[in-house]
């Protein structure tokens, strides 16, 4: 092997901070690298399996895919190699000497504008390779892509504390070898029998074989022994696989430490035949805290067993992203693209089929598990609720499975359903009220609430910052409306509308009196069927977002329209009597803005000027 001169860089600043966080926080079992680097080798071996469909030449010598995972105890090394796609020298620097930039992402920038849709997410290398560092004090990685000739092989090497070394050299054989030098204390990753074991429990079912040299007196001899079953899970019956093989797949599927929830695995049979197995996680996976809605991962998509894609997004609507397993089609044509998917029937066949497993395991778990539907709601609830927007053909079926604290339930638990409420509902009640706010105890305190109270009237508080987005589409449930009750009119009886008829008559003068003093500031003043006890509130056109929602968004940067409140008041409150007849002036309009105030503070508003507030507070407390 000949070695040019080797070539030192600075990694990115994020791979600084990245490697830090992996090495301290975010492995808890430091184990863990072995799964990550074997699933990379996967991912290098799946690529290349497709790039071949279009270029036979690139296995020519070495068909045979699979993984070698060796331990040398004498030199201290742990080595990961695989016979898959390799990389070049610049796809070195830019899949492990920048974070956030996987081998996926820039695979796909290479590719032409036609190819690029056809295999969009293929593999993974970024940061599951540097779960090395957690057992490693200087990693080697070896590559020579496919299509390359024997001298343009890299030497990529660190120590993970900020500078790595490139160095072209080489190499005879294609593919990838990652090198570890383990840290003076993980000696129990140079015994052949724990490698074994770590392989089995996380990565039986890798669709290749992953081989070791047989162990003899302690140490690798020259004989080599599959390891891993390597046979496709989803492709055997129910029947034949235990709840422990279901949860070890979806270990080395979704890369989580925690057992899956639940899981549905199916055979279609027919014109069109597929299998999906399908998982709910536990937890919220890293990537969807982190990268959120741009960030998300798809099913993994096979034809007849062959790896097509990574993250088929088109198989799962976005409300559903926290989804983890496998789809493998009989039939479907390889030029998978989101444009063919508006017109190809087979792919909407398995797209619908996939929504109703995963909506089909969700109310299982709902009727049947109530503890393991607790966890699953707290966990992806809010996820959920986007389908209500995205969704228009299931919006009946989510909003079933939607779960919110309420004025009768127990505290700040979201635990009572739509249906709930609806069997709940006073005799001849026609409309599901709720009430969004920013938090459970602003919504339970909020002075719109009091005449639903005393009325016995259940009301839903809706405090999680997809409510008042998600209630945009979710105008009716079950023939019965849905309606904030901070929102319009309150509906009222005769007799209640000849009573608020004479009570606006008889605060005509405080009404007019408060208008003049509040100016600008308001829209309107008037009499409240809302309020009991308090002595203001807000109230809000039916289609005007909520105080608290323009507000944060406003804090993101976002411009919002300016309106003028409504001020409703409850004539009867002290506060009231003694606006209407204080004859100071300046006290008069200090007590009329702090009615005000208070009414934006209890909505979650920004109030326009809290130095104003304070002072006029100070005033009135002193005197």
């Amino acid at each position: 092997m000949t070695n040019a001169a080797p070539e030192t860089r600075k990694f990115e600043a994020e791979v600084a901070q990245v490697l830090h966080l992996v090495t301290h926080s975010l492995y808890s079992h430091k184990e863990i690298f072995l799964r990550e680097l074997i699933s990379n080798a996967s991912d290098a071996c799946d690529k290349l399996r497709f790039e071949s469909i279009g270029n036979p030449d690139l296995l020519s010598g070495d068909g045979d895919l699979q993984i070698h995972v060796s331990w040398d105890p004498e030199a201290r090394t742990v080595t990961v190699r695989d016979n898959g796609i390799g990389m070049t020298r610049d796809e070195v620097v830019a899949n492990i000497g920048t974070i956030a930039s996987s081998g996926t992402r820039r695979f796909l920038e290479a590719m032409s504008a036609e190819q690029k849709t056809d295999a969009r997410l293929i593999g993974q290398f970024g940061v599951g390779f540097y779960s090395a560092f957690v057992v490693a004090d200087r990693v080697t990685v070896l590559s020579r892509r496919a299509d390359q000739p024997v001298g343009e092989g890299v030497k990529w090497e660190s120590d993970g504390k900020g500078e790595y070394s490139l160095t072209q050299v080489d190499l005879t054989e294609r593919g990838t070898s990652v090198i570890l030098h383990l840290k003076a204390d993980e000696d129990e990753f140079l015994k052949g029998w724990e490698l074994r074991s770590l392989i089995r429990k996380y990565s039986d079912h890798v669709a290749f074989p992953i081989r070791m040299p047989e162990e003899k007196d302690g140490k690798p001899s020259d004989e080599w022994e599959t390891i891993n079953d390597a046979s496709a899970l989803w492709a055997k019956s129910r029947s034949e696989i235990s709840d422990e093989e279901y949860q070890s797949f979806y270990k080395s599927l979704g890369h989580d430490f925690n057992d899956a929830l639940a899981w549905t695995h199916n055979r279609v049979e027919g014109s069109q035949s597929f299998t999906t197995l399908l998982y709910l996680p536990e937890q919220p996976p890293f990537d969807l805290m982190m990268g959120g809605r741009d960030e998300r991962k798809g099913l993994k998509l096979y034809i007849k067993r062959v790896f097509i894609m990574d993250a088929a997004e088109d198989l799962l609507p976005n409300y559903l992203r926290f989804v983890r397993g496998v789809v493998d089609a009989d039939d479907l044509p390889l030029n998978v693209s989101r444009e063919i998917l508006q017109h190809n029937r087979q792919l909407e066949r398995i797209r619908a089929a996939c929504v109703k497993r995963v909506l089909d395991l969700i109310e299982k778990l709902s009727r049947d598990e109530p503890e393991k539907f607790a966890t699953f709601y707290k966990s992806f609830g809010n996820t959920l609720k986007e389908g209500i927007v995205e969704d228009a053909g299931n919006r009946e079926r989510i909003a079933k499975l939607l779960r919110f604290a309420s004025t009768k339930g127990e505290g700040a638990k979201q635990s009572v359903s739509l249906d709930d409420y609806i069997g709940r509902m006073e005799v001849g009640q026609d409309t599901i009220w709720f009430i969004t706010a920013d938090s459970y105890t602003a919504a339970m305190g909020s002075p719109q609430l009091e005449a639903f109270k005393a009325k016995g009237i259940e009301v839903l508080l809706m405090s999680d910052r997809v409510d008042e987005w998600m209630l945009g589409s979710l105008n009716e449930y079950a023939d019965k409306k849905l309606r904030n009750v901070a929102k319009g009119e309150l509906p009222l009886d005769d007799a209640g509308k000849k009573q608020q008829e004479e009570a606006n008559k008889a605060a005509e003068p405080v009404l007019k009196k408060l208008k003049d003093l509040l100016g600008d500031r308001v829209n309107e003043v008037r009499v409240s069927a809302r309020l009991t006890d308090s002595p203001s509130c807000l109230a809000l056109s039916d289609f005007e977002m909520a105080p608290h929602l323009a507000r944060l968004l406003r804090e993101a940067g976002h411009e919002m329209p300016e309106s003028k409140p409504t001020l409703e008041i409850n004539p009867q409150h002290p506060l009231l009597k003694r606006v209407e007849s204080e004859g100071d002036s300046g006290k008069a309009a200090d007590l009329a803005n702090l009615l005000l105030d208070q009414a934006e503070i209890a909505a979650g508003a920004q109030l326009p000027d809290p130095a104003a507030f304070v002072q006029r507070l100070n005033r009135l407390i002193v005197g």
